[in-house]
């Protein structure tokens, strides 16, 4: 089988500094999946302990905000899953955005790979979940098995350490993004209620606002809260899920900097040589020193793209603060009050496990094989059939996103804790599959690539 012997992450200067933002992107991903299981595992601990009933009155408290006459009264738990996570789809826009400029999936040769292992890993998951649950009080959930967690995915790869090649890591994360894509327009389509066309119209005021301020060259990253906030309510009064504007604002953000009166490489200079000169006449007066930083300042903003900037500020912020909320409030799954007695949550159940478990790593490496042998597209440098059965099964793991899309999906207490319990299941399952079989497969990769080097 054919595989794409050019590497155009390390082949050049723009490819090696695109790989060092991935890097650092994998770094944080890595870390913050071990903080998201540990949320995860609080959480699960804290619903099934005698402490259980302050786990539920603690989401469902309310919490008021806003101002002047212009304030909500809202659950804990609505605040964090349609207000916070706004801020994580933001995140992921603002990575669609750049890698669709210039990364993985900036040109149709590299991205053809992850969109057929991708499409591969949405379709069959959804129809094993729909073979078990043809009722139409349980078909509601077909789209909970079709996610992929980047967090926990990237993690588990990350403790393979050095020796997963390149080209396993790039598909792994380039994947996951065309995951969450996917599953930004099955929340947009399927899992929205009748959209009011005044809600649209808030929206489109809320663009224009993002594109005005862009026109103005404002830099500032908070002034764009105004229109962001605009279009958060106009998508919730439409009936459309309100976290979608994250991604329609990071989908809006530029990819290339801000263009300015002076060239930001002189302003730079100039800042330097001034901050040089206060700095060596007036040791003692560091008020002295205020203006050619702030000059500084503002020439990295002109040297840096948004798109850039605004992820690296909010990624940790995300990681570490919002997903580990996020699963803390809805990872706890009381197994108390679950029963399989219900067929309805059993096969909500089955269709789930079986879907991450089996479908998703059935739908990745056979469709993405069978597309390579027809000539559809071309397996990278590092991508064999093994490795992309271990993508397959990192891309199991759920977790953040279909327990997101369970919540919209089911109404029911007892059917919305059968998907949480078994995404949480399939999920545990998902990793320690794919770390056993990358240990093994990597492992044996190393030693093979290493053969030929000892020999001379």
């Amino acid at each position: 089988m054919q595989q794409n012997t050019y590497q155009p992450w390390v082949a050049d200067p723009v490819g090696a500094r695109l790989f060092s933002a991935l890097e650092r992107f994998l770094h944080v991903e890595a870390a913050g999946g071990i903080v998201l299981l540990l949320a995860a595992a609080v959480a699960l601990g804290w619903a099934n302990s005698p402490w259980a009933h302050s786990y539920e009155a603690l989401w469902h408290a309310p919490v008021t905000l806003g101002v002047g006459t212009l304030i909500s009264t809202q659950s804990l738990h609505f605040w964090i899953n349609d207000g916070l996570m706004t801020i994580f789809f933001l995140v992921v826009g603002l990575e669609i955005r750049r890698e669709i400029h210039e990364g993985a999936l900036s040109t149709l040769s590299m991205a053809a790979v992850p969109l057929v292992a991708a499409s591969g890993g949405v379709i069959v998951p959804a129809l094993i979940y729909a073979a078990f649950n043809m009722d139409p009080v349980t078909s509601r959930g077909w789209a909970i098995p079709t996610a992929t967690d980047i967090a926990f995915a990237v993690g588990i790869l990350a403790l393979l350490g050095k020796r997963v090649p390149p080209g396993v890591r790039v598909l792994l994360l380039a994947l996951a993004i065309i995951d969450d894509i996917a599953a930004i327009l099955v929340i947009a389509f399927f899992y929205s209620s009748g959209v009011k066309l005044l809600g649209l119209a808030i929206v489109a005021a809320g663009v224009l606002g993002v594109l005005l301020f862009q026109r103005m060259a404002v830099r500032s990253a908070f002034a764009y809260l105004l229109p962001g906030g605009v279009m958060w309510f106009g998508l919730l009064y439409a009936g459309v899920h309100p976290t979608l504007a994250g991604v329609a604002l990071g989908l809006l953000t530029p990819v290339v900097p801000l263009s300015g009166r002076d060239d930001p490489i002189q302003s730079a200079s100039r800042a330097l040589e001034n901050f040089r000169e206060r700095a060596g006449g007036n040791r003692g007066d560091v008020g002295e020193l205020v203006q050619p930083v702030q000059q500084l300042s503002r020439a990295q903003q002109q040297l840096i793209a948004p798109v850039l900037s605004v992820q690296a500020g909010l990624h940790p912020w995300v990681a570490y603060g919002i997903m580990p909320l996020f699963a803390l409030a809805n990872a706890g799954v009381s197994l108390q009050g679950l029963s399989f007695d219900n067929p309805h949550a059993l096969s909500i159940g089955l269709g789930v496990l079986l879907g991450l478990v089996v479908g998703k790593p059935l739908g990745i490496v056979l469709v993405t094989l069978l597309s390579a042998r027809i000539g559809l597209c071309v397996l990278p440098t590092g991508v064999t059939p093994r490795s992309l059965f271990v993508v397959g099964c990192l891309g199991g793991i759920g977790f953040t996103m279909s327990i997101f899309i369970a919540n919209l999906a089911f109404a029911s207490a007892e059917f919305l804790a059968a998907a949480k319990l078994a995404v949480l299941v399939a999920s545990l399952i998902a990793g320690v599959v794919g770390l056993i079989m990358g240990v093994i497969v990597f492992k044996n990769a190393a030693v093979s690539s290493a053969a030929p080097s000892s020999a001379h």
